[in-house]
């Protein structure tokens, strides 16, 4: 079949397109910016019509929509990427005559019953929610055959949510929302796919329209979660420490002018919520029970998932540690080290007077400036700056202050590790700035 994934250079949509094309199946790929053959352009936040998706349709037997957003910003909404957009194309896949549609929707904790009854919908859903409530809906008033999927959260090796875990479980200390007594049924994504693949295969009596809650067969606390990634990693058990509700509430509140979108009020609202369905339904899909929680990376050693893991913290730590060190000095060398004192380290390389004064503010403003760069707006210039300021304090100072070269705080060696955190940092960084957040995944 002609299969079109949309979102398929996200976690769910890569994943789909490597079952679908294994089964035998031609994938078209609906991604941002279209590069090889059969690529095809879109874009959730234009594409808000029929008519622009009905010549793309032509000879598409099944579509797929893997596409989401986890948190908005200024250049997505949920509301265009995941209502208004699947709307259209929904509409579109009926005048075209698709024969199947599969949404991969979000399972959510939230008593439905009562929208069934048809009171007021979705007044309980976090925005993020109401907006997938909302195209599974619209999905299901089209005379097409259609499966919307909802899955727990996503078990992957290159899952965001998954690193996300298990770079938290590798902490040797953890704090926990609340007690970490949320209830979640994780799902490995191979099982996700599998489902869809199956209910593709099956036959016109069998393959009929539903909604399915796709979860694992273990349901887990939080804490039990973290738990079974620390084993996969071959971890001792850490310490757990709980954050009251209301602290973590506070915490993502401030959070939120950071670049995060994981910490947040309907992250935390979704996550108390339980995130847990009968997985009866899902079983009887995919006719045998999805992959246990003890054997979700028996492929993977689990050296390979600790460095990964490790690489996760050890990247933020390192930021906010030269962040800490910036902002430090700034602060101190704009008064609160007498000025004379820092005047006379000047001295030396024949600054006096008032252009001294002028470089001393200068210095402080910029160390500030690095400071907050380091936690707002990370990146590979960034690191290398860094490295040419230091870079240029140890030249002047080794010609012009040779004497700390032998002090015993040793306040220049201390260049070294500095340097080195710097190094890591560039290493890991991407060539490219990307946002794996926008019209990627489903939910993480």
């Amino acid at each position: 079949m002609n299969i079109l994934v949309c979102g398929a250079n996200g976690f769910i949509g890569r994943h789909l397109v490597t079952a679908l094309t294994a089964a035998g199946h031609r994938i078209i790929r609906g991604v941002r910016l279209a590069n090889e053959d059969d690529d095809m352009a879109i874009d959730y936040m234009r594409d808000l019509t029929p008519q622009v998706w009905l010549p793309r349709l032509q000879g598409v037997d099944v579509v797929i929509n893997a596409v989401g957003i986890l948190t908005e910003d200024a250049d997505t909404s949920f509301d265009s990427v995941h209502r208004d957009a699947p709307k259209a194309l929904f509409a579109a896949a009926a005048m075209a005559g698709v024969k199947r549609v599969i949404q991969i929707s979000a399972l959510s904790g939230t008593n439905e019953d009562r929208h069934l009854q048809k009171l007021t919908p979705y007044t309980s859903y976090t925005p993020y929610m109401r907006s997938k409530r909302e195209a599974d809906a619209a999905l299901m008033s089209q005379p097409l055959r259609w499966l919307v999927l909802r899955p727990s959260l996503l078990v992957g090796i290159d899952g965001a949510s998954s690193r996300l875990f298990r770079t938290l479980a590798s902490l040797p200390v953890q704090m926990l929302p609340g007690r970490g007594e949320q209830l979640l049924r994780p799902l490995h994504i191979e099982d996700l796919c599998s489902a869809a693949l199956q209910w593709l295969q099956d036959d016109d009596d069998h393959g009929k329209s539903a909604v399915i809650d796709a979860v694992g067969p273990d349901i887990l606390t939080y804490k039990a979660m973290l738990s079974t990634y620390r084993r996969a990693m071959d971890l001792p058990p850490a310490k757990y420490f709980s954050i009251p509700m209301p602290l973590m509430r506070a915490c993502a509140y401030l959070a939120r002018p950071f670049p995060q979108k994981i910490l947040t009020l309907d992250t935390l609202k979704m996550l108390e919520e339980n995130n847990t369905a009968d997985a009866e339904n899902f079983v009887a899909l995919l006719k045998r029970k999805p992959r246990s929680s003890d054997a979700w990376f028996n492929d993977i050693p689990a050296e390979n998932l600790r460095v990964m893991a490790l690489s996760g913290w050890i990247t933020v730590m390192f930021r906010a540690v030269l962040a800490l060190m910036w902002l430090v000095t700034g602060v101190l060398s704009l008064g609160i080290y007498p000025v004379p004192a820092s005047l006379e380290l000047l001295a030396p390389l024949g600054l006096h007077g008032s252009l001294a004064v002028l470089v001393l503010y200068a210095a402080a403003l910029m160390d500030i400036g690095i400071g907050f760069a380091c936690l707002l707006y990370p990146s590979r210039l960034l690191w290398m700056l860094q490295l040419a300021v230091i870079a240029a304090y140890t030249v002047l100072i080794s010609i012009f202050l040779p004497q700390f070269w032998l002090h015993p705080f040793g306040p220049i060696l201390k260049n070294i590790p500095i340097l080195a955190m710097l190094f890591a940092l560039l290493a890991g960084e991407k060539n490219v700035k990307t946002n794996p957040g926008k019209h990627i995944e489903a939910r993480p």
